[in-house]
């Protein structure tokens, strides 16, 4: 595995790799975890070659999140990666991905960036379609991949990539899990004990709303009512969001009559984790 800690460096590897091979690439904030192995496993499989980016993107992070509480720790990440096929690790400064700063951006407008995270983050799409169009016009990817913990980035940036016709095709892998239900996330080891017993209620509660929907539920606003009565029931939780859109558009619906995801954000104190099912 190669390494690579400048755009420069990245486009020796690059150019010694050749025009003629597929990419798969995988773009990271780090402190990998088993969903992101599935996901450059995947890449792994289905190309010639895998690049991993790991950057804690500071654009995405408005003032006073967890920026620089984020987890960190490259020589661990290094050796992942590695074991789990990455051929070509970039992992550049922010001076690097933003020579001149944060001057210019490119944004996806509407209400896909407006609803569930982007109600309390209002910046935070912005910081990450610019930095993922970045790094598609550094990497040139025929194909990038994302897990889909994160529903809405991946539609946002589905939507950044067909307005802006950029030339990757965009794989979305599922969400996976500890043994006890908990989505894997790098904000996890930010919780302790109680918080991360409590945090079970997410997967929990989103469970309880699939199995009504299966039984004939189809009321948006009982399933979500259900989701934050149990979420709820935890002392240490602080809702963020809850809700159940259209799948592929992610406008809002009052009953279920085609796939629908139902997606949660809860904070812990400062650490907030997300969640989120196919109704289908």
């Amino acid at each position: 595995m190669k390494i690579a800690k400048t755009v420069a460096e990245l486009k020796t590897c690059l150019e010694a790799i050749g025009k003629d091979k597929t990419i798969g690439f995988v773009p990271t904030m780090g402190y990998l975890h088993d969903g992101h192995l599935a996901l450059i496993k995947a890449a792994h499989a289905e190309n010639d070659v895998t690049v991993l980016s790991i950057f804690v993107n500071p654009t995405q992070f408005a003032p006073g999140e967890d920026l620089d509480a984020y987890p960190r720790d490259f020589d661990r990440d290094s050796q992942l990666a590695k074991a789990a096929g990455t051929d070509l690790l970039f992992f550049p400064d922010p001076t690097e991905i933003y020579p001149t700063g944060a001057s210019t951006f490119v944004e996806v407008d509407g209400e896909i960036t407006k609803k569930l995270c982007g109600q309390s983050r209002p910046t935070h799409f912005k910081g990450v379609t610019t930095v993922v169009n970045i790094l598609f016009n550094l990497i040139y990817p025929t194909r990038a991949y994302f897990g889909q913990k994160d529903a809405q980035q991946v539609a946002v940036i589905k939507k950044m990539v067909r307005d802006l016709h950029l030339p990757v095709q965009i794989i979305v892998c599922p969400i996976v899990r500890e043994a006890d239900g908990l989505a894997m996330s790098s904000r996890n080891v930010l919780l302790n004990p109680e918080e991360r017993n409590q945090a079970l209620v997410l997967s929990q509660s989103l469970a309880s709303a699939g199995a009504l929907y299966q039984a004939g539920e189809g009321s948006v606003k009982f399933l979500k009512d259900k989701i934050v009565s149990q979420i709820s029931s935890m002392p240490l939780t602080c809702i963020d969001y809850v809700d159940i859109l259209d799948f592929e558009t992610l406008e809002s619906i009052e009953s279920i009559a085609s796939p629908a995801l139902a997606a949660v954000a809860v904070r812990f104190e400062k650490t907030r984790l997300l969640d989120n099912i196919i109704l289908d």
